[in-house]
């Protein structure tokens, strides 16, 4: 899934060589066939010096692309670069990924029109879509239907139709052939919010490993002296008792309740289950999540409630548990059911 948070990056390194004199591009996957490192939608930015932020084939690949990205900035102009990665002999690298990859590059220089607007329209919570003719050609940019720069009067409907009505749902990035030509559309949303209720050691590594997995994490917890900078740098800090926050400036957001006293614990699920979570996760035993809801007036069935929270990899230290509650969202929020790969022929399948 493509996140706003990593184009914001890639555009705040892009800016600083820009402040050096270099020029830029802007590297995406557009399409994957069998196996790869990453999916289509996964972004890197390469200056004409060498810098880099972002992998696309974890490093596999990088150098080669280099090559091709200084071309297309001396150019400027967009271009499509092919791999086979089961070609060993060509390339001699022993690569893991079998499949085969289709990268686009577009050089990005900062008093492009298109370009800009995308900088701007990134830095807003409103989720952002693209869609740019292969490998060059036009260009439109939507802020959640409604579009706000590029040649939106000149595109096929069946593009524009097939940008909006994914702009929901769609979880990578593809590309739409439409008498013959080729367009990448790609959805950019705001990381998910992530409400860690509780500030005790054990969900420090919580925080800090769920905002790494692109959660966007807010700690609550009315301990000031706990829920603060220096336990839980990068969060957002709602140092009150769940009872007084308002759930209406907590919506559609993803739960971890972690508090260790129950009646704490009791209000935070109340606070919870009236903000129209995406999911609920409870730690601790199941009959103690049941007994919160007995006296709440609630049941399991009220909300996406999942307790005890975690998967089972036989998790004892904080550190492991934290790496097993963190696992469970990741696999909720790609809508997996966090089985083994031992086995599967096809990863991302």
């Amino acid at each position: 899934m493509s996140r706003i948070d990593e184009i914001r990056q890639l555009f705040s390194k892009m800016e600083s060589s820009w402040h050096e004199g270099e020029r830029t591009a802007l590297l995406t996957i557009t399409w994957v066939k069998g196996s790869a490192y990453r999916l289509p939608g996964a972004k890197m930015m390469m200056s004409e010096q060498g810098k880099m932020l972002g992998t696309l084939s974890g490093g596999c690949l990088e150098s080669d692309l280099y090559g091709w990205a200084v071309q297309a900035m001396e150019e400027d102009q967009p271009r499509l670069v092919h791999y086979d990665l089961s070609e060993n002999e060509l390339w001699s690298l022993g690569i893991g990924c079998k499949g085969t990859m289709e990268v686009a590059i577009f050089p990005v220089h900062p008093d492009d029109p298109f370009w800009s607007a995308v900088r701007a329209a990134v830095q807003r919570e409103q989720a952002v879509s693209v869609a740019l003719e292969l490998p060059t050609g036009r260009r439109v940019l939507f802020e959640d239907e409604r579009p706000i720069a590029g040649e939106v009067e000149t595109l096929p409907a069946a593009v524009i139709e097939r940008l909006t009505a994914g702009i929901g749902s769609r979880t990578r990035a593809e590309v739409v052939e439409i008498d013959g030509h080729r367009f990448y559309v790609d959805t950019m949303r705001p990381n998910e919010r992530l409400i860690v209720c509780g500030a005790g050691h054990d969900a420090v590594p919580v925080a800090a490993l769920a905002a790494k997995a692109g959660f966007r994490v807010t700690v609550l917890d009315p301990r000031a002296e706990f829920n603060g900078d220096n336990r839980f740098p990068g969060a957002e800090h709602l140092v009150v008792e769940p009872e007084h926050a308002d759930p209406a400036e907590l919506t559609h957001s993803w739960w971890v309740i972690m508090n260790h006293l129950q009646l704490r614990d009791e209000h935070a699920l109340r606070l919870a289950l009236s903000a129209q979570p995406k999911w609920i996760g409870v730690l601790g035993p199941l009959s103690r999540t049941q007994e919160m809801l007995s006296n709440l007036g609630a049941a399991m069935e009220d909300g996406p409630i999942h307790a005890p929270v975690g998967l089972d990899i036989g998790a004892e230290t904080i550190d492991e548990v934290a790496i097993s509650i963190v696992a469970e969202l990741l696999a909720a929020r790609a809508q997996r059911n966090a089985q083994p790969l031992h086995g599967r022929e096809k990863i991302h399948a």
